[in-house]
């Protein structure tokens, strides 16, 4: 049976909706599932997600890389103070989502979030990372790890670079150039009125905004073929 890398965008506390997306994709045995990132803050069932995605690794090949705001929760769950900035990104809605989750637990979702990889290259030198790079050397000569969780000029690059270049050319983004694809989460496509992945050059982003007003969608890399789940807040009427 063929393997399937599947990428899956950011979640942000969406449970119910990650259960309905996977279940649409109808998860094979040798499936590879490649998480972007942002698994927390947003909707109320964060530790249900970090339950979830634990239990999926046991069952299946994942990568789970690690987004800006799972640098803020991996913290407070090693014992650090809250992070203001976190506070004000919806880390609260997380906190309390584990008001219910004993001590062992917490340990277990401690040691999830410590093992989140910044970013991965697959044997076909594609990349998956949760926001970008800066350096024109590559991910392995990124100076600042900060970018991989937070730098958003890659996909304005990506988006903004005439739709005419080949990645031959000496026009193309170097940075893009790298790498065969590359596929991102961190910003939502939805502010720039997609729903949908979005693709520029040889980059993907696949937040289709799960945090707001959109949806998680996961992507299988090798054909482009999607699956989205409904709208995030609809499942967490006010």
């Amino acid at each position: 049976m063929e393997v399937r890398t599947l990428v899956v965008g950011d979640i942000h506390g969406g449970y119910k909706a990650l259960v309905q997306v996977l279940e649409k994709v109808e998860l094979r045995e040798n499936d590879r599932l490649i998480f972007l990132g942002d698994y927390v803050d947003g909707w109320p069932e964060s530790a249900l997600v970090i339950e979830y995605l634990i239990s999926l690794s046991k069952k299946y090949f994942c990568i789970f890389i690690k987004g800006n705001h799972d640098v803020w929760c991996g913290a407070w769950l090693s014992g650090s103070d809250p992070d203001i900035g976190w506070l004000e990104n919806r880390g609260l809605t997380t906190i309390l989502s584990y008001q219910d989750f004993d001590q062992k637990t917490k340990l277990i979702h401690r040691d999830f979030f410590t093992s989140l990889t910044d970013y991965y290259i697959d044997e076909n030198n594609r990349l998956f990372v949760h926001a970008g790079f800066t350096s024109q050397k590559g991910v392995l000569e990124e100076k600042f790890s900060y970018n991989f969780n937070n730098d958003r000029t890659l996909l304005e690059t990506a988006l903004a670079m005439d739709k005419n270049l080949t990645t031959d050319s000496v026009f193309y983004p170097k940075r893009l150039a790298l790498f065969t694809e590359i596929f991102i989460g961190h910003t939502p496509t939805t502010k720039y009125n997609v729903d949908v992945p979005l693709q520029g050059g040889n980059l993907w982003d696949i937040d289709t905004g799960a945090a707001t007003e959109g949806k998680i969608s996961v992507m299988d890399i090798g054909t482009k073929e999607f699956w989205q789940s409904d709208i995030v807040k609809d499942f967490y009427p006010i």
